[in-house]
This record gives C-alpha cells, structure tokens and sequence, in this order.
C-alpha cells in the first residue's frame, strides 16, 4: 500500500511522512505488546479453546464446516462494525478512539494508529464474541487477515478510476468510503464505520458516499488536536485524558 501511494497517490499530504510515520509505526509496537501482556491467549487460542471444551454455538449446533466458518467471519465482521459505532457513541470510549481520528492527515499507517487501551478492549470484546460463537479457529484466522488487509487497503492514500470505486464498494471498503469516516465534519465522521464490507453501513443508514467538500479539499481530523506537535507518540498516549470538550455524550 506505501508503495502503491507513492506511484499513484489521491490527495497532497500537507504533513510529510517522517513527522507521522514513526509515532503510527511505534505505537503498532505498544498495542502489540499490551495485547500480549493483558491476553496470554488471543482470539485464535480462544476459538481452540472453546472448541476443545465445547463452548459456544457452533460447537453445540451441527451445522457444515464451510457454513460455520462463513457465518462466524460474517458475524465477527459485524461485531466490529457494531464496536466501531459504539466506541463513537459513548464518550469515555471516543477518548480513546479519537486518536485514530486525530491523525492529520491520511495514508496506510492511519490504519495502524489505534490507542494501546483501545486495543486492549477491543481484543477482550473479540473474545467474548468468538467464545459465545464458538467460531472455528480456522475462521478466526481468516477474519483476523482479511480485516487487517482491509483496514491498509482502505486507509491508503491511493487513486482508483471512479468507475472502478463505485463497483468495488459494492463488496469492498474502499479508500474513498473510508476516508469520508475521517473527515473533520463530525455528520461524516459518524458515518461509514465498516472496515472490510460496505453492506452494515448500507443496511443499518450509515452510509455516505461523497464527503461535503469533495476529496481533494476535505479536511482530516478532529478539530481538537491540530496542531502537528499532537502527533508525537507522547501526546498521542495521553490525547484521552486531555480536553473534554468534544466529548459527544
């Protein structure tokens, strides 16, 4: 995705990317480590350990194998759409979700920029989700690839021909629906919460194609957190516990 940006970027970055680059790599590294300190077992090991002591739906219905693993990364899908809206409802946890939105500006590494607490809940939800599925752990590794490969991919920085984003919407998240999530305008960026499939935001009215101001003039980032200092690994682990004033709730 760096590579396909720099061939065929879609906006001007005003921020060059060694003032972003290495505080959105770094923290890569904190969520990482704060995962495997609060969880010994990640999502994986949850679904073998679910299936070994029988826990959940799949391993108390008898249903087919391809079916069981079709249905949990379809449901897991949605379970992070629907924890995607929830952390953007409730105020204490925008705080730490905000960060992901306070980037400046956007390319592949925004995609990585997440709160380590951020993470840290958002793996225990992805538990208890794949616990109560019981879903196969076959099933959780291909969620686990497809959501991080879709999470670069639409956060890229990257120019497709228009006739090309509107089919590929249709199945994929792309760039350009994405980026209207992380526009400054708080009715945009409460819309388009999909990472991999653009269908939940279609059925549950979330959906915005265009942002207000087109494309190449829409402004990233929340209004809070603009100054290019904001971007330093420092201010980024603190940002939840400053300024409350665009707390939404």
């Amino acid at each position: 995705m760096a590579v396909w940006e720099t061939l065929a970027q879609r906006r001007h970055q005003s921020i060059v990317r060694r003032q972003r680059w290495p505080a959105n790599l770094a923290i890569v590294v904190l969520d990482t480590l704060a995962v495997r300190l609060v969880f010994p077992l990640a999502a994986v090991g949850a679904a073998l350990v679910a299936s070994e002591q029988g826990w959940g739906l799949f391993n108390v219905v008898d249903i087919p194998f391809w079916l069981a693993i079709t249905a949990s990364v379809l449901i897991l899908d949605l379970a992070i759409y629907c924890q995607h809206r929830l952390f953007h409802a409730t105020s204490w946890l925008w705080r730490l979700h905000r960060m992901h939105h306070a980037d400046l500006d956007f390319d592949v590494t925004t995609g990585l920029r997440f709160h380590p607490l951020e993470i840290v809940i958002s793996m225990g939800i992805k538990l208890v989700v794949v616990t109560l599925l019981g879903a196969p752990a076959a099933s959780v590794v291909l969620f686990e690839v497809i959501l991080n490969a879709t999470s670069m991919f639409n956060h890229g920085n990257v120019r497709m021909p228009d006739r090309l984003d509107r089919w590929l919407r249709l199945l994929l998240v792309t760039p350009d629906m994405h980026r209207v999530h992380h526009s400054v305008v708080r009715r945009e960026t409460d819309s388009n919460f999909g990472f991999s499939v653009p269908w939940w935001d279609r059925l549950f009215g979330t959906y915005i194609d265009q942002p207000t101001g087109g494309h190449d003039d829409m402004v990233i980032g929340i209004e809070q957190f603009r100054n290019p200092s904001d971007l330093r690994l420092g201010r980024m682990l603190v940002q939840p516990f400053k300024d409350s004033s665009d707390v939404k709730r």
